[in-house]
């Protein structure tokens, strides 16, 4: 079963997200802040981190570049979630480490079929 982190500070999006993957067979852990994604991050060694870019105590590309610097999560698949949708912001989401980008509100369907893309490329790796 795929593993994600849902890295997100508003309940109603993370309730709304999490019960969602759960119904479609993903296995869902939650953060609430940047340091909290870290953690769980570490102690889940999740598939994939959907990952908001405006958390409290550390930001989300705070957390993407981390992640990236650690041999360990180097390699897991993060999807920033963010409302910032201005031009540059995609590029600078994947100049952080991520590998996607979906700018809120989320569309889920559209969601799932980045999280099926970038678990492909990942695998192909």
């Amino acid at each position: 079963m795929t593993k994600i982190l849902l890295v997100e500070d508003h309940e109603e999006l993370w309730d709304f997200l999490s019960r969602r993957l759960r119904r479609h067979g993903f296995d869902v852990v939650l953060a609430h802040d940047g340091q909290q994604a870290l953690d769980q991050a570490t102690a889940e060694a999740p598939d994939v981190v959907l990952l908001d870019m405006d958390l409290p105590v550390l930001d989300g590309w705070t957390v993407a570049r981390r992640m990236r610097a650690d041999t360990m999560q180097a390699h897991t698949a993060i999807i920033a979630l963010t409302a910032h949708a201005m031009a540059g912001d995609r590029a600078r989401a994947l100049e952080a480490g991520c590998d996607d980008y979906h700018s809120k509100p989320v569309d889920f369907p559209a969601l799932l079929r980045q999280i099926d893309e970038v678990l492909l490329r990942r695998e192909e790796e």
